[in-house]
């Protein structure tokens, strides 16, 4: 059954790490469910010095959607098919999942917040569970793992904002996630590990736009790959129209109806690399007794609406409806998690090719925001 006492005891610990974070805050910093790159349009509000000081670039613009720093959600795909490819001795197989849903936890705190320089620290959990139709009649590996066992992320990340004068600056994200259908997920080696990171360089012209250009490792696609990012904020002088964009990785026209309910449509590139195989057999060869180790490469747009509303205090709702549109879902084997490059032009097979249809989908969490 998921959500076994283990499951629940690790989400129950990590909550409590959560909670010892210190919350005092000078002002907005940014958070995001993903993994890889962050949206750097929300930062402490950094005021010019008077006098002849060295003036110093707000690292946000007006309008801008509250900066969540503690969050507690949960997310549900509807029923929808799969199809696990033909992998050594089996074959093809499809079958109906019936829910995937989970719960997401994750924490982004200022450590350092001055003119010159902010540093944020964060963390996240996320819970992905699997339910299938006839779960006693399926006998492919990737589809009797999934059944069996969650898929987890146990993450932390930094993002360093560093201006450079009154209108540019720079920015930096790093992260390092453990992905895979762990019971509770133990330290097995750094090279099991999967990094992201980013760099920016970027202006502000002015109150009300910002933008900048970079480039990140990233593994939003589900494998890894190097691509180029662009950065857009826009506020309307009316507070009204905005857009909140962080270029592959997520794109949002805003709407404020006032400072306290906002509405969102656009869409979200989510993924990462999962190993599987860590609580079973299902992928040990019966003739040498060896075991592939082999990691899914989800990723998946989300094209959504989204709603954000203040409900007491600093305490914000948020509820997203939209349809996840299945970008990959394949596996690599990946000796020894040492994982390579394939890019859009390599030629590395892969070990299982699989199909998703692509279902509807909810996302529901309430956010501590900052003052």
């Amino acid at each position: 059954m998921k959500g076994s006492i283990n499951s629940k005891l690790f989400l129950a610990t990590c909550l409590a790490l959560f909670s010892f974070l210190p919350t005092k805050v000078l002002a907005q910093v940014d958070s995001t469910y993903v993994e890889e790159e962050e949206d750097y349009s929300i930062y402490d509000d950094l005021e010019f010095v008077d006098g002849d000081a060295k003036r110093f670039a707000s690292a946000k613009i007006k309008g801008l959607s509250p900066a969540k720093l503690i969050s507690l959600g949960y997310d549900y795909q509807m029923g929808h098919d799969i199809t696990a490819g033909a992998y050594k001795s089996f074959v093809e197989e499809s079958a109906q999942i019936t829910a995937v849903h989970g719960v997401r936890a994750q924490a982004n705190i200022p450590v350092i917040s001055k003119n010159s320089l902010i540093i944020q620290l964060g963390a996240r959990f996320w819970d992905v569970n699997y339910e299938f139709e006839d779960e006693a009649s399926l006998y492919h590996p990737l589809l009797t793992t999934l059944a069996n066992n969650n898929l987890r992320t146990v993450g932390l990340n930094s993002t360093i904002f560093k201006p450079l004068n009154e209108n540019s600056f720079l920015l930096f994200q790093v992260s390092a996630d453990m992905n895979g259908d762990y019971s509770i997920p133990e330290f097995q080696g750094l090279n099991y590990n999967r990094y992201s990171a980013a760099a920016l360089w970027g202006k502000r012209p002015s109150d009300y736009k910002q933008w900048a250009i970079g480039v990140s490792r990233t593994y939003r696609a589900g494998e890894l790959n190097y691509i180029p990012v662009i950065l857009y904020n826009w506020t309307s002088v009316s507070n009204t129209w905005g857009t909140e964009i962080l270029f592959p990785a997520r794109a949002h026209l805003r709407y404020t109806l006032n400072p306290r309910n906002m509405l969102f449509v656009g869409f979200e590139l989510e993924g990462n690399s999962y190993r599987v195989g860590n609580q079973n057999n299902a992928f040990v060869d019966p003739f040498d007794g060896t075991k592939d180790e082999l990691e899914i490469r989800r990723g998946e747009l989300r094209f959504r609406f989204k709603y954000e509303r203040q409900l007491i205090g600093f305490f914000w709702l948020s509820a997203q409806a939209g349809c996840r549109v299945n970008y990959s879902y394949n596996v690599d084997d990946v000796p020894n998690g040492t994982d390579f490059y394939r890019g859009f032009f390599g030629d590395q097979p892969l070990a299982m090719q699989n199909t998703l249809s692509n279902p509807f989908y909810f996302n529901v969490s309430i956010n501590l925001v900052s003052p």
